[in-house]
């Protein structure tokens, strides 16, 4: 081998030896390999399959966390028969469930051989009014579904991802996916409080004056005097 070739091998080794080292050094972590993790998926059987679960809630929200949340699914039927999504538990809280048009109802229809999505504009809704959850972490999040009218509630249970409706991080992937503010708890109006016993109400009481002037009393017009001319302005 002649000295040139000889040369261009070693560097070409060099080079190789310092890449590998760049790459150990930057590390393998999602943020440095751009690589977001899978979200939560689960399965019922044979026939139904969860993908991509996340729980978002209202964009401000941080850290622990307590109120509404929406809950993200794709579920896929492939049975013969359509399935019922029953119940949805987050933190805590029941879901409640909308149909694509925003009414309310008491569960979603996956079709035979379908999917259905649920969040986000246009498709149907589950939504926890008030829900315990970590944002940036995970939450236990468990779905009730019944394949056919007589079958029983079969639950699964996954670990969701927790996100804000606008997360920089995440290039606003579920932003418009949040709880909308009706979801909210309404607050509780509070009673008017009893006067105490003794306390004077807005009733005089007997014997007290009122505003209407009582007979012979002089009002607040000066009246004149028998024989006397008002003086002309």
């Amino acid at each position: 081998m002649s000295r040139s070739l000889r040369r261009g091998s070693i560097a070409a080794v060099a080079a190789i030896a310092i890449a590998s080292l760049s790459s150990c050094a930057a590390g393998n972590a999602p943020d440095t390999l751009q690589i977001k993790p899978d979200n939560a998926a689960a399965t019922i059987g044979t026939n139904l399959r969860l993908n991509n679960i996340v729980v978002v809630t209202p964009g401000k929200a941080t850290g622990d966390y307590t109120g509404p949340a929406s809950v993200i699914v794709n579920i896929a039927n492939t049975g013969t028969g359509a399935a019922e999504l029953k119940t949805v538990v987050l933190g805590g809280g029941n879901a409640t469930f909308t149909d694509a048009s925003g009414a309310s109802v008491p569960s979603i229809v996956i079709p035979a051989g379908g999917s259905v999505a649920i969040g986000g504009k246009g498709n149907p809704s589950a939504t926890v009014s008030s829900a315990n959850v970590k944002v940036g972490g995970f939450a236990k999040t468990a779905f009730g579904i019944q394949e056919g009218k007589d079958g029983q509630i079969q639950t699964v249970t996954a670990e969701a991802g927790v996100t804000p409706d606008s997360d920089l991080r995440n290039k606003d992937i579920y932003s418009g996916y949040g709880p909308s503010p009706s979801a909210s708890p309404a607050a509780v109006p509070t009673k008017a409080a009893s006067p105490a016993a003794g306390a004077t109400t807005g009733t005089p009481t007997a014997g007290a004056t009122t505003g209407t002037q009582t007979a012979g009393a002089t009002s607040g017009a000066a009246t004149p005097a028998a024989g006397t001319t008002p003086t002309a302005h």
